[in-house]
Protein backbone atom coordinates (compact mmCIF):
# COMPACT_ATOMS: atom_id res chain seq x y z
CA UNK A 1 0.00 0.00 0.00
CA UNK A 2 1.33 3.44 -0.89
CA UNK A 3 0.70 6.68 -2.66
CA UNK A 4 2.26 7.80 -5.98
CA UNK A 5 2.76 11.22 -6.59
CA UNK A 6 4.03 12.93 -10.28
CA UNK A 7 5.67 16.29 -11.00
CA UNK A 8 6.71 18.18 -14.03
CA UNK A 9 9.86 20.39 -13.27
CA UNK A 10 8.89 23.87 -14.59
CA UNK A 11 11.73 26.26 -16.34
CA UNK A 12 11.15 28.41 -13.63
CA UNK A 13 12.88 25.79 -11.26
CA UNK A 14 15.52 24.74 -14.01
CA UNK A 15 16.55 28.39 -13.58
CA UNK A 16 16.40 28.21 -10.01
CA UNK A 17 19.41 24.84 -10.27
CA UNK A 18 17.39 22.81 -7.95
CA UNK A 19 18.86 19.13 -6.57
CA UNK A 20 15.91 16.49 -6.81
CA UNK A 21 16.18 16.95 -3.29
CA UNK A 22 15.03 20.71 -3.14
CA UNK A 23 12.44 20.27 -5.76
CA UNK A 24 10.59 17.77 -3.24
CA UNK A 25 11.39 20.11 -0.87
CA UNK A 26 9.86 22.74 -2.64
CA UNK A 27 6.37 20.53 -2.45
CA UNK A 28 6.02 20.33 1.01
CA UNK A 29 8.54 17.02 1.73
CA UNK A 30 10.38 17.34 4.71
CA UNK A 31 13.58 15.78 5.29
CA UNK A 32 12.20 13.12 7.50
CA UNK A 33 9.85 12.28 4.40
CA UNK A 34 12.58 12.48 1.82
CA UNK A 35 15.22 10.07 3.94
CA UNK A 36 12.18 7.78 3.97
CA UNK A 37 11.85 7.67 0.06
CA UNK A 38 15.85 7.18 -0.22
CA UNK A 39 14.91 3.78 1.92
CA UNK A 40 12.42 2.80 -0.16
CA UNK A 41 13.51 0.84 -3.52
CA UNK A 42 11.27 2.79 -5.61
CA UNK A 43 11.47 5.94 -3.71
CA UNK A 44 12.18 8.42 -6.24
CA UNK A 45 12.59 8.07 -10.01
CA UNK A 46 13.24 10.78 -12.75
CA UNK A 47 12.78 10.48 -15.90
CA UNK A 48 11.71 6.28 -15.17
CA UNK A 49 15.19 5.61 -13.72
CA UNK A 50 15.85 5.97 -9.98
CA UNK A 51 17.41 9.02 -9.32
CA UNK A 52 19.86 10.52 -6.18
CA UNK A 53 18.26 13.18 -4.52
CA UNK A 54 22.06 15.51 -5.44
CA UNK A 55 20.72 15.40 -9.24
CA UNK A 56 20.17 18.50 -10.33
CA UNK A 57 16.77 18.45 -12.04
CA UNK A 58 15.92 20.23 -15.89
CA UNK A 59 13.00 21.43 -17.44
CA UNK A 60 10.08 19.21 -18.53
CA UNK A 61 12.04 16.41 -16.01
CA UNK A 62 8.95 13.77 -14.85
CA UNK A 63 9.66 13.46 -11.07
CA UNK A 64 7.64 10.64 -9.34
CA UNK A 65 7.77 9.31 -5.75
CA UNK A 66 6.23 6.46 -4.09
CA UNK A 67 5.53 7.13 -0.24
CA UNK A 68 4.89 3.56 1.57
CA UNK A 69 2.13 3.15 4.65
CA UNK A 70 2.19 -0.44 5.26
CA UNK A 71 1.90 -0.07 9.14
CA UNK A 72 -1.06 1.39 11.13
CA UNK A 73 -0.59 3.88 13.94
CA UNK A 74 0.63 1.66 17.20
CA UNK A 75 -1.14 1.26 20.66
CA UNK A 76 -4.40 2.90 19.22
CA UNK A 77 -7.04 0.05 19.26
CA UNK A 78 -9.74 0.19 16.96
CA UNK A 79 -13.34 0.70 18.41
CA UNK A 80 -16.78 1.81 16.89
CA UNK A 81 -16.34 5.43 17.94
CA UNK A 82 -19.26 7.46 16.57
CA UNK A 83 -18.18 10.05 13.84
CA UNK A 84 -19.92 11.45 10.84
CA UNK A 85 -17.56 11.78 7.55
CA UNK A 86 -18.10 14.97 5.74
CA UNK A 87 -15.31 14.59 3.18
CA UNK A 88 -12.71 11.88 1.87
CA UNK A 89 -10.47 12.12 -1.05
CA UNK A 90 -6.69 9.71 -1.14
CA UNK A 91 -4.84 12.60 0.95
CA UNK A 92 -7.17 13.93 3.43
CA UNK A 93 -10.28 13.60 5.83
CA UNK A 94 -12.32 15.46 7.46
CA UNK A 95 -14.61 14.46 9.77
CA UNK A 96 -17.41 15.92 12.04
CA UNK A 97 -16.56 15.00 15.85
CA UNK A 98 -19.36 14.69 18.27
CA UNK A 99 -19.58 15.78 21.69
CA UNK A 100 -17.90 13.55 24.58
CA UNK A 101 -15.31 12.56 22.69
CA UNK A 102 -11.54 12.59 23.07
CA UNK A 103 -8.90 13.87 20.04
CA UNK A 104 -6.24 10.75 21.52
CA UNK A 105 -6.25 7.99 24.02
CA UNK A 106 -4.61 9.14 27.54
CA UNK A 107 -4.70 7.97 31.06
CA UNK A 108 -8.52 6.53 31.20
CA UNK A 109 -9.56 7.46 27.91
CA UNK A 110 -8.05 4.45 25.99
CA UNK A 111 -10.88 2.81 24.00
CA UNK A 112 -13.43 5.71 23.65
CA UNK A 113 -11.19 8.46 21.53
CA UNK A 114 -11.16 10.03 17.96
CA UNK A 115 -8.34 7.93 17.08
CA UNK A 116 -9.91 4.93 17.93
CA UNK A 117 -12.95 5.14 15.91
CA UNK A 118 -10.72 6.15 13.02
CA UNK A 119 -8.87 3.34 13.54
CA UNK A 120 -11.99 1.36 13.59
CA UNK A 121 -13.33 2.91 9.97
CA UNK A 122 -9.57 1.77 8.09
CA UNK A 123 -10.04 -1.48 9.74
CA UNK A 124 -13.50 -1.83 8.52
CA UNK A 125 -12.19 -0.55 4.89
CA UNK A 126 -8.65 -2.97 5.73
CA UNK A 127 -6.28 -0.09 4.99
CA UNK A 128 -3.34 0.85 7.28
CA UNK A 129 -3.77 4.43 8.71
CA UNK A 130 -1.51 6.48 10.88
CA UNK A 131 -3.39 8.93 12.63
CA UNK A 132 -2.52 12.38 11.89
CA UNK A 133 -4.92 14.67 13.06
CA UNK A 134 -4.06 18.61 12.12
CA UNK A 135 -6.40 20.45 13.98
CA UNK A 136 -7.61 19.73 17.89
CA UNK A 137 -10.50 20.20 19.58
CA UNK A 138 -11.40 19.92 23.26
CA UNK A 139 -13.30 16.54 24.75
CA UNK A 140 -16.53 18.04 24.51
CA UNK A 141 -16.31 21.01 21.68
CA UNK A 142 -17.74 19.77 18.84
CA UNK A 143 -17.36 20.21 15.11
CA UNK A 144 -14.74 19.88 11.85
CA UNK A 145 -10.98 18.07 12.44
CA UNK A 146 -8.87 17.19 8.72
CA UNK A 147 -7.12 14.40 8.99
CA UNK A 148 -3.93 13.44 6.63
CA UNK A 149 -4.20 9.90 4.72
CA UNK A 150 -0.32 9.69 4.51
CA UNK A 151 3.13 11.82 5.26
CA UNK A 152 3.28 14.39 2.69
CA UNK A 153 -0.14 16.11 3.17
CA UNK A 154 0.25 15.53 6.77
CA UNK A 155 3.77 17.79 6.18
CA UNK A 156 2.02 20.03 4.21
CA UNK A 157 -0.95 20.63 6.52
CA UNK A 158 0.97 20.81 9.25
CA UNK A 159 2.73 23.92 7.63
CA UNK A 160 -0.16 25.41 6.79
CA UNK A 161 -1.37 25.50 10.16
CA UNK A 162 1.75 26.82 11.77
CA UNK A 163 1.30 29.40 9.21
CA UNK A 164 -2.20 30.45 10.22
CA UNK A 165 -3.28 29.74 7.12
CA UNK A 166 -5.83 26.90 7.91
CA UNK A 167 -9.08 29.46 8.69
CA UNK A 168 -11.54 28.17 11.49
CA UNK A 169 -14.99 29.62 12.01
CA UNK A 170 -16.62 28.79 15.80
CA UNK A 171 -20.20 29.27 17.31
CA UNK A 172 -20.46 29.19 20.95
CA UNK A 173 -22.97 30.44 23.02
CA UNK A 174 -22.34 32.73 25.69
CA UNK A 175 -23.26 33.85 29.49
CA UNK A 176 -24.81 37.56 29.18
CA UNK A 177 -25.09 39.93 26.39
CA UNK A 178 -22.01 40.57 24.03
CA UNK A 179 -21.19 43.43 22.50
CA UNK A 180 -21.79 43.28 18.38
CA UNK A 181 -18.25 42.26 17.57
CA UNK A 182 -14.95 42.43 18.96
CA UNK A 183 -11.55 41.33 19.29
CA UNK A 184 -9.83 39.82 22.07
CA UNK A 185 -6.09 40.18 21.91
CA UNK A 186 -4.30 38.65 25.42
CA UNK A 187 -1.67 36.33 25.62
CA UNK A 188 -2.51 32.99 27.07
CA UNK A 189 -0.17 30.71 29.42
CA UNK A 190 -0.97 27.83 31.52
CA UNK A 191 -2.42 28.50 35.03
CA UNK A 192 0.62 27.77 37.81
CA UNK A 193 -0.04 24.62 39.27
CA UNK A 194 -2.25 23.30 36.63
CA UNK A 195 -1.65 20.95 33.90
CA UNK A 196 -4.60 21.80 32.01
CA UNK A 197 -5.68 25.15 32.88
CA UNK A 198 -5.01 28.13 30.54
CA UNK A 199 -5.10 31.94 31.54
CA UNK A 200 -4.61 35.16 30.21
CA UNK A 201 -0.79 36.59 31.29
CA UNK A 202 0.72 39.40 30.13
CA UNK A 203 4.05 38.58 31.27
CA UNK A 204 4.46 35.39 30.22
CA UNK A 205 1.96 34.26 27.78
CA UNK A 206 1.81 34.04 24.01
CA UNK A 207 0.09 36.28 21.76
CA UNK A 208 -3.30 34.93 21.68
CA UNK A 209 -6.27 36.91 19.05
CA UNK A 210 -10.70 35.72 19.02
CA UNK A 211 -12.07 37.82 16.86
CA UNK A 212 -16.24 37.31 18.11
CA UNK A 213 -19.87 38.84 16.11
CA UNK A 214 -23.21 38.43 18.09
CA UNK A 215 -25.79 36.47 15.62
CA UNK A 216 -28.29 36.80 18.54
CA UNK A 217 -29.24 37.65 22.27
CA UNK A 218 -31.12 35.54 24.07
CA UNK A 219 -32.56 35.46 28.14
CA UNK A 220 -29.27 35.75 29.96
CA UNK A 221 -26.23 34.42 26.99
CA UNK A 222 -25.36 35.39 23.66
CA UNK A 223 -24.94 33.24 20.12
CA UNK A 224 -21.83 34.04 19.07
CA UNK A 225 -18.91 33.23 15.83
CA UNK A 226 -15.80 33.74 16.74
CA UNK A 227 -12.30 33.34 14.58
CA UNK A 228 -9.34 32.32 16.00
CA UNK A 229 -6.30 34.23 14.67
CA UNK A 230 -3.94 31.91 16.38
CA UNK A 231 -5.02 29.19 17.89
CA UNK A 232 -3.88 28.27 21.53
CA UNK A 233 -5.12 25.83 24.04
CA UNK A 234 -8.47 26.63 25.46
CA UNK A 235 -8.42 29.85 23.46
CA UNK A 236 -12.21 30.70 22.82
CA UNK A 237 -13.07 29.25 26.41
CA UNK A 238 -9.80 31.22 28.26
CA UNK A 239 -10.89 34.70 26.25
CA UNK A 240 -14.26 34.46 26.89
CA UNK A 241 -14.24 34.50 30.05
CA UNK A 242 -11.41 36.71 30.46
CA UNK A 243 -13.88 39.36 29.04
CA UNK A 244 -16.79 38.29 31.50
CA UNK A 245 -18.54 36.14 29.14
CA UNK A 246 -17.40 32.49 29.79
CA UNK A 247 -19.15 29.63 27.73
CA UNK A 248 -22.30 28.18 28.57
CA UNK A 249 -21.50 24.77 30.23
CA UNK A 250 -17.82 25.73 30.76
CA UNK A 251 -17.08 24.00 33.92
CA UNK A 252 -13.49 24.77 33.52
CA UNK A 253 -13.74 28.57 32.99
CA UNK A 254 -17.28 29.52 33.99
CA UNK A 255 -18.12 29.32 38.03
CA UNK A 256 -21.94 29.21 37.39
CA UNK A 257 -21.69 27.16 34.04
CA UNK A 258 -25.52 27.08 33.75
CA UNK A 259 -27.86 24.26 32.59
CA UNK A 260 -26.39 23.07 29.33
CA UNK A 261 -24.41 20.08 29.57
CA UNK A 262 -20.78 20.77 28.09
CA UNK A 263 -19.08 23.89 27.11
CA UNK A 264 -21.31 25.25 24.01
CA UNK A 265 -18.47 25.33 21.59
CA UNK A 266 -18.72 24.26 18.20
CA UNK A 267 -16.23 24.15 15.05
CA UNK A 268 -18.42 25.02 12.33
CA UNK A 269 -16.51 26.30 9.22
CA UNK A 270 -12.87 24.93 8.04
CA UNK A 271 -11.13 26.51 5.29
CA UNK A 272 -7.76 25.25 3.65
CA UNK A 273 -5.90 24.93 0.36
CA UNK A 274 -5.62 20.82 -0.50
CA UNK A 275 -2.26 20.37 0.27
CA UNK A 276 -2.36 17.99 -3.03
CA UNK A 277 -4.20 19.63 -5.64
CA UNK A 278 -3.67 23.38 -4.53
CA UNK A 279 -7.81 23.55 -4.49
CA UNK A 280 -9.53 26.42 -1.98
CA UNK A 281 -11.26 24.01 0.28
CA UNK A 282 -14.13 25.10 2.61
CA UNK A 283 -16.25 22.73 5.04
CA UNK A 284 -19.31 23.71 6.95
CA UNK A 285 -20.60 21.26 9.74
CA UNK A 286 -24.34 22.11 11.38
CA UNK A 287 -24.57 22.66 15.26
CA UNK A 288 -25.08 19.50 16.85
CA UNK A 289 -28.80 18.50 17.92
CA UNK A 290 -27.90 19.37 21.41
CA UNK A 291 -26.79 23.07 20.93
CA UNK A 292 -29.62 23.67 18.29
CA UNK A 293 -32.29 22.27 20.83
CA UNK A 294 -31.52 24.89 23.16
CA UNK A 295 -31.50 27.86 20.93
CA UNK A 296 -35.05 26.64 19.43
CA UNK A 297 -36.10 26.32 23.32
CA UNK A 298 -34.82 29.81 24.31
CA UNK A 299 -36.38 31.06 20.93
CA UNK A 300 -39.23 29.74 21.72
CA UNK A 301 -39.01 31.14 25.15
CA UNK A 302 -38.01 34.76 24.12
CA UNK A 303 -40.70 34.69 21.26
CA UNK A 304 -43.97 34.37 24.52
CA UNK A 305 -41.98 35.87 27.14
Amino acid sequence: MGHRFTYVVTPEEENEQLTVEWFLRRHGYSRHIITGLKRTEDGIFRNGVRAYTSQTVHAADVIETHLVETEPSDGILPRPVPFSVVFEDHDILVVDKPADTPIHPSIGNYENTLANGIAWYFAQKDEPFVYRCINRLDRDTTGLIVLAKHALSAAILSKAMRSREIHRTYQAFALGETDPSGTIDAPIARLDGSLIQRTVDFSAGERSVTHYRTLAHYSGFSHLELNLETGRTHQIRVHMSYIGHPLLGDTLYNEAPGAFPRQALHSATLSFVHPITGEPLTFHAPLPEDMQSFLLRNAFEKGFS
